[in-house]
C-alpha cells in the first residue's frame, strides 16, 4: 500500500483527534509512525493502527474506515498523473478508476494491487458494483464513493453488502439522490 495513504491517515487523526491521540495509537500499535508518501508499506500496518484508533476513540473500525476514504478522496484525485477524461460524475469517473486509473496505478508501481470493479448494472440514477480487494477495507471504498459524490455535487445513498457473508468481495448498490 502506498505511504500517501498513511500519510493521510496520520494527517487525519491528527486533526480530527490531535496529536496526543495519534502518538498514543502509534505506540499502542508498535509503530514509528515514519511513512513517505511514495514508500510502499504492508496493509496489515494500517490496519493496526485503525485497530488502536478505534480503541483510543470508541468509534467504530468501519466508521473510521469510512471518514478516512472520505476525507481522502480529494488527496488521492490530485495525485494522479492525468487530471483530465476523469469523468464529469460519480458514476463516470468510478468507471474511469477501473477501466483506467488502476491500470496506470500498476504501470507507476508493478508491485501495486489496486482493488478491483466489476459493474452490473448502470443507470441514470443507479450503479450496481462488486468490489474486490484482499485487503478487506470495504468501509474505505465506501467513504471514497462519498468523497467522490461530494467532490461532483451529487448526493447519493449507497448500500453496502458482503457478499457470501465476506469483506473481499462487497457489492456497492449507488443510487443519485
Amino acid at each position: 500500500m502506498k505511504g500517501m495513504i498513511f500519510t493521510e491517515f496520520l494527517e487525519l487523526v491528527e486533526d480530527k483527534f490531535g496529536m496526543e491521540v495519534c502518538e498514543e495509537m502509534l505506540d499502542n500499535a508498535n509503530d514509528e509512525g515514519i511513512y513517505t508518501s511514495v514508500g510502499s508499506y504492508d496493509h496489515k500496518q494500517l490496519v493496526r493502527l485503525i485497530v488502536e484508533l478505534s480503541k483510543l476513540t470508541s468509534v467504530s473500525i468501519d466508521d473510521l474506515q469510512m471518514v478516512f476514504g472520505e476525507n481522502a478522496f480529494e488527496t488521492l484525485l490530485s495525485s494522479l498523473p492525468v487530471q483530465e477524461n476523469l469523468g464529469d460524475s460519480t458514476f463516470s469517473f468510478l468507471q474511469t478508476v477501473e477501466a483506467y486509473i488502476h491500470k496506470e496505478v500498476i504501470k507507476l508501481y508493478p508491485d501495486a494491487t489496486p482493488p478491483r470493479f466489476e459493474f452490473h448494472l448502470i443507470t441514470e440514477s443507479t450503479m450496481v458494483m462488486d468490489y474486490f480487494s484482499s485487503r478487506c477495507m470495504g468501509s474505505v471504498c465506501l467513504g471514497l464513493i462519498r468523497g467522490c459524490a461530494k467532490h461532483f455535487g451529487e448526493q447519493v445513498t449507497v448500500n453496502m453488502n458482503p457478499v457470501a457473508g465476506k469483506q473481499d468481495h462487497i457489492r456497492f448498490e449507488i443510487t443519485l439522490v
